[in-house]
């Protein structure tokens, strides 16, 4: 993918986020945010198409970026040139009418989204389309060079098939509301929110007892147990303990868990179906068993998960 050019450093070569994964399960999906009225949170108020994005709610954009470009605009309120920027931009989208979303994000009360997207300071303005990060530009610019890079954006977008809109036609208010979550579905979300991930399973796991067929459930499950078990990891403690007990059914699965949080999906599977290869009895059942779960967080229909099947079913048989 082509990038605009760009003021100060280097292209992040991949979102490292935390929880960036297609959340399907969750009441934000992707398809709810781009309705008109998703983007009523918007600081301004002035157009359905700004709004505030917190780590929670950054995965939903990243899945959304596969029909509209995102612009992240991350920003600190106490920064004049923040300020400045930050209204071009938002002028911007309304002129652009629903074509990108203008995504905002408060570089001290976010920081993991700052660091996935290696931003320095603020303010520092980046692109996401198909979930692949477009740097634009950092620091105070004039007007005309804002717009001339997020027209250059368009084109960037348009080359890669991103050719959407999120204006349908019809006013806000008239659009229908989105119908409410399953109770047990509510529950999970409600503490997701809360970050209590423990909760959300248990959630899922009830709303399966009562319909086993709850393909939103499993997936939802697998995701936040997922989740849960990252939370506290200390990353290079895990990959080092990894690298020095390779036949460790526990640590390369915990390695293949944050591989998949960092979007290294095939890393991930590569590393379990290597580990199933050379494993017997529990611990390949217990592999096999992860890398189904995980098949679940990424979705079925992944190109990397049918991929994956072909090489798991090679390593059993």
């Amino acid at each position: 993918m082509s990038t605009p050019a760009q003021r100060g450093g280097t292209p992040p070569s991949s979102m490292n986020l935390r929880g960036a994964v297609d959340l399907s399960a969750l009441k934000a999906r992707a398809d709810a945010a781009s309705r008109p009225d998703a983007g009523r949170q918007g600081p301004s108020g002035s157009s359905p198409y700004i709004v505030e994005v917190t780590e929670q709610t950054f995965p939903q954009l990243v899945q959304l970026s596969s029909q509209v470009p995102i612009v992240v605009n991350l920003r600190s309120t106490h920064s004049d040139q923040s300020n400045q920027v930050t209204a071009v931009l938002e002028a911007a989208t309304i002129e652009f009418d629903g074509r990108i979303l203008l995504a905002q994000v408060d570089l001290q009360s976010q920081p993991q989204i700052a660091q996935a997207l290696q931003a320095q300071g603020v303010p520092t303005v980046v692109a996401v389309v198909k979930g692949q990060p477009v740097p634009l530009f950092e620091g105070l610019l004039p007007a005309p060079q804002i717009q001339a890079y997020l027209d250059e954006l368009m084109k960037v977008a348009e080359a890669n098939g991103v050719t959407g809109t999120l204006n349908d036609g019809a006013q806000p208010d008239a659009v229908a509301e989105e119908p409410p979550l399953p109770p047990l579905h509510q529950e999970a979300f409600d503490a997701i929110e809360q970050g209590d991930f423990q909760a959300a399973a248990a959630a899922y796991r009830r709303a399966l007892a009562e319909q086993p067929a709850d393909t939103d459930a499993k997936a939802g499950l697998a995701q936040v147990e997922l989740m849960g078990r990252v939370q506290d990891l200390d990353a290079d403690v895990a990959r080092r303990r990894a690298a020095d007990e390779p036949d460790s059914v526990e640590a390369q699965l915990t390695v293949a868990d944050l591989d998949l949080t960092g979007g290294h999906v095939e890393d991930a599977f590569k590393r379990i179906v290597d580990l199933i290869a050379r494993s017997v009895g529990e611990d390949r059942e217990s592999a096999r068993k992860r890398l189904l779960e995980l098949f679940d967080v990424v979705g079925t229909a992944d190109p990397r998960v049918t991929k994956a099947r072909s090489a798991l079913a090679r390593a059993l048989f």
